[in-house]
């Protein structure tokens, strides 16, 4: 038992070794596979009806891109799934794709997912404390709470504003953007979490 501990942990550390190591080739195959991943969650889709933001479970893959591929690579990983889809690359949540998608109710989510990336990434390369899972359930809160829902949240009212011509009242923004997605944000944010102290060495 004590080996197959000691071999855990040595392979966990050599793995994170050599992806921070690894050529530029190799990361940039990561990052283009971790872009495949969060196209895929996305279309496990929960559409509801009084909102044009669906449920999705891609959030889980944008939460643990900064921490398997680091703080540039995992940022890099999820500007490839924007720009792919922006080109018609159809694995937006639905199976869209297209400028129309980024320019629609969900778009700032999705600029939100790069900055998600980007900031976990930055403190599980820098801070080895906060690989531990109560550090960062809480980091993946602040960020899934800041980075994902106040451009997404702002984007959605500007688009409804398109659409209707007004501005919506904030209980209705909420309703439509947030309150919605909260229960299944703490799952997803728990099992992140859980995976990164698994996965992550210390």
């Amino acid at each position: 038992m004590e080996i197959t501990v000691e071999n855990y942990f040595r392979k966990r550390y050599s793995l994170y070794k050599w992806r921070n190591e690894t050529s530029l080739i190799n990361k940039v195959i990561l990052a283009f596979f971790m872009a495949c991943v969060t196209g895929i969650m996305a279309q496990l889709v929960i559409p509801l009806p009084w909102t044009p933001v669906p449920v999705t479970a891609q959030t889980f893959a944008v939460l643990m891109a900064g921490i398997l591929l680091g703080r540039w690579w995992g940022g890099i990983s999820q500007i490839i799934y924007l720009v792919a889809g922006l080109m018609g690359l159809n694995w937006f949540a639905g199976l869209n794709g297209g400028l129309g998608v980024f320019l629609g109710a969900t778009g700032g989510y999705l600029i939100g997912f790069v900055l998600v990336a980007l900031f976990l990434g930055y403190f599980s390369d820098k801070y080895v404390k906060s690989r531990k899972f109560r550090p960062m359930l809480g980091l993946m809160l602040f960020a899934n709470l800041v980075f994902i829902y106040i451009p997404g949240l702002l984007g959605l009212g500007l688009w409804i504003y398109l659409v209707k011509g007004s501005y919506p009242g904030i209980i209705t923004l909420l309703s439509m953007g947030l309150l919605p997605f909260l229960m299944g944000d703490l799952i997803k944010i728990g099992g992140a979490a859980a995976l990164t102290k698994m996965v992550t060495p210390k």
